[in-house]
């Protein structure tokens, strides 16, 4: 008998080497570091036009963007107005998820309310919140109330859709075997139906969020000052009129960072803890 050691197998068959990944590699199988590389392409390509088209009034460079940002941070006014802007903007949000889950409710309750909620969000979901700016002003006046109007208007039906759609979807398994466990009402609704419709639901509250946040800044834009303040709105609007256009800028950098802040700071923490945990799928 031939010994083993001196068996050796074709060069075809032999086992492949898995090298170790490189470095670099390893960097990019990172999000965050992906994602920060391309805004850092995207700073350079802002930077690059900017510096071509050598026209400040115009575009200013993304390096004046920051100046006028920090500048605006440290007088106060950029802070104040983000402030009063964030304060509005989760008021009418959590005003228009409550209402949300409360014609929900009412929806999965019942056939009527089901029919009532199809109605209204095929008569008032396609309806630009902006529309509502001029009533808004005749009902409410010139002040906080008028935002958080349009505000709610924004959040309520993409939340009350998805929400309902969610729960629509849930399988008469599940809801058989909450029963059966002897769960009934809200306990079936808290345990059962939320879970399983949970992808949709954050679906919605991000949805809801996205056009929270486009229709406030449009509405200050309009409003201009309210109950005395103003908000990030009113902020490039009237760095527009002073033609301080760097100012203009940071603003709306300000904007896109926060929108960036709450996405993978807030709603991607939300997912990990739930529905990544859960093993489901938005």
């Amino acid at each position: 008998m031939s010994d083993l050691s001196t068996l050796s197998l074709p060069a075809s068959e032999a086992p492949a080497v898995i090298s170790a990944p490189r470095w670099h590699e390893k960097a990019l199988q990172s999000s965050l570091l992906r994602k920060s590389l391309l805004l850092l392409i995207l700073a350079l390509v802002w930077q690059g036009y900017a510096v071509w088209l050598d026209n400040p009034l115009l575009f200013p460079t993304f390096s004046d963007t920051l100046i006028a940002l920090k500048d605006g941070i440290v007088s106060g006014a950029l802070p104040k107005r983000t402030a009063f802007t964030l304060q509005t903007l989760l008021t009418g949000y959590g005003i228009g998820i409550a209402l949300a889950g409360l014609v929900t409710a009412i929806a999965v309750g019942s056939r009527l309310g089901n029919d009532l909620l199809e109605l209204l969000t095929s008569m008032f979901n396609p309806l630009p919140a902006i529309a509502l700016l001029p009533l808004s002003l005749i009902w409410f006046g010139l002040g906080k109330g008028s935002l958080i109007f349009v505000l709610v208007h924004s959040v309520l039906w993409p939340v009350a859709l998805n929400t309902h759609g969610g729960f629509r979807a849930v399988s008469p398994t599940l809801r058989m075997v909450g029963r059966n466990y002897g769960l009934s009402g809200l306990q079936l609704v808290a345990r059962i139906l939320i879970p399983a419709a949970f992808p949709s639901i954050l679906s919605g509250l991000k949805i809801g969020w996205a056009f929270a946040w486009r229709t406030l800044i449009a509405a200050e834009l309009v409003f201009g000052v309210s109950s005395g303040s103003g908000g990030l709105g009113w902020y490039i609007y009237e760095n527009k009129n002073q033609l301080e256009i760097p100012s203009v800028f940071a603003g709306l950098l300000t904007v896109i960072l926060i929108g960036l802040a709450v996405e993978n700071l807030v709603f991607r923490n939300i997912e990990a803890r739930t529905i990544r945990r859960w093993g489901m799928h938005v």
